[in-house]
């Protein structure tokens, strides 16, 4: 099972569809990235809403960092033959915050218990071959305050720095804000950095823990 408090995991960088023919059936899969089981459940009723005529959209997801909630459904299917099949493949995959749904338009000849869950799964499997691939990892948010004059300066190094993550440049009244992912062991190298970029003017305030792409 995954570790309970992992410091990366790997997810979709975005939306994902494949398409493959058993036996004049199709099976449409349309992957998305969630991080909840709400937003997972509104692409799932979205991907239903637009294809209303297809027979059955059965559906697995897997969220959170260590895949703790795991969903499958077979919407009519034979239990066991199409929601299942699809949760092992995301599962074994190893991804998470991923929500599949396989759209199936029936082709006139029953595929049996061994047909429908190779189906399912080699759907899913198909549109996780098409689908980029990204890391998150667990950062350390710091907030970073300089003058308007060394903003552009300060943001431009530390894009440059490797681990580091610049995920936001707010221009103030009173300066440059930037909000600023790193590693919780590299806080006290990028106050460093900060400061000698800067003659010692910058204002660095260590935040909370945030996900971020990397």
């Amino acid at each position: 099972m995954p570790l309970s408090s992992p410091r990366s995991y790997v997810t979709i960088a975005g939306r994902s569809s494949a398409e493959i023919e058993v036996r004049r059936s199709r099976f449409v899969c349309d992957l998305r990235r969630v991080e909840t089981e709400a937003a997972a459940r509104e692409v799932i009723e979205a991907v239903r809403a637009g294809s209303r005529e297809a027979r059955h959209h059965c559906t697995a997801f897997v969220l959170g960092p260590d895949g703790g909630t795991q969903r499958s459904n077979d919407d009519g299917e034979p239990s066991g033959t199409a929601g299942a099949p699809m949760l092992e493949v995301l599962r074994g995959r190893g991804v998470t915050d991923v929500v599949a749904v396989v759209t199936r338009w029936f082709g006139g000849v029953l595929l049996g218990t061994g047909g429908l869950i190779r189906a399912y799964g080699d759907a899913v499997g198909a549109a996780l071959d098409a689908a980029p691939l990204v890391v998150r990892e667990r950062r350390r948010t710091v907030a970073i305050e300089v003058g308007h004059a060394d903003g552009p300066r300060v943001e431009h190094a530390l894009r440059g720095r490797s681990g580091m993550v610049v995920t936001e440049v707010e221009y103030l009244a009173t300066g440059v804000r930037l909000q600023v992912a790193v590693a919780p062991d590299e806080v006290e190298s990028l106050a460093g950095t900060a400061a000698s970029l800067t003659s010692g003017a910058a204002r660095v305030t260590p935040g909370p823990s945030t996900w971020v792409d990397t």
